[in-house]
């Protein structure tokens, strides 16, 4: 991306709020994240700063074009992975082509991102994937010349830098550990992530107890 882009992106869990504040620092004119979940997308608008959709409650494509004049975003980030939900028919598709070993993961979000970047945009698929996925919209990338990329963190380049912006005040972590838990709680804890009940957004198990 590039100083003066509307970047979009898809999920607000841990790798999504700092793909969007990192969207910020590189000088994104507008960032727009989409979620479902009410505690992550709160907590994205009031620590992260970005826009966001709940797409539970509006068409997110319309949505995206509606914010963006007709053009939709210069980049699309993917960072929601091989479980994606969604509430359409196209989710219980997916659910199925899994359960019968036809697929591999659900690339729900994936989807959504190449329909929605403006012509000539980038997709940059962030979220974790396993293997094959069906249905992946490649007339759609080809007839808007899009540019797809991918890629998991690779430590030994980014962390000294993303050090030295923790220590400027430029990244901050501090508030997506919403439950701190000993390890005997550890399946508690899960289970309260699992069910996203009493506002677990990010459980942080420590040693001890």
């Amino acid at each position: 991306m590039k100083p003066g882009d509307v970047v979009a992106v898809w999920g607000c869990g841990a790798v999504g709020q700092m793909a969007a504040r990192a969207a910020m620092l590189k000088g994104a004119e507008r960032v727009i994240s989409i979620d479902r979940v009410p505690e992550r997308l709160a907590m994205t608008e009031r620590h992260i700063g970005s826009e966001v959709i709940d797409y539970t409650a509006t068409d997110v494509g319309a949505e995206l074009r509606e914010r963006t004049g007709g053009r939709g975003p210069d980049v699309c980030i993917e960072a929601v992975g091989m479980e994606a939900h969604s509430d359409s028919p196209v989710h219980l598709y997916d659910q199925v082509k899994q359960q019968l070993r036809l697929q591999t993961d659900r690339p729900t979000a994936v989807r959504q991102a190449v329909h929605a970047c403006r012509k000539a945009g980038t997709v940059f698929i962030l979220g974790v994937f396993a293997g094959a996925v069906d249905k992946f919209p490649l007339g759609a990338v080809i007839n808007k010349g899009l540019t797809v990329r991918g890629a998991q963190m690779h430590g030994q380049r980014y962390i000294p830098m993303l050090l030295d912006r923790m220590a400027a005040g430029e990244l901050s972590t501090a508030h997506l550990a919403t439950h701190t838990v000993t390890l005997d709680e550890a399946p508690r804890a899960y289970d309260l992530f699992k069910q996203k009940t009493d506002g677990c957004v990010r459980a942080v198990i420590r040693p001890g107890g």
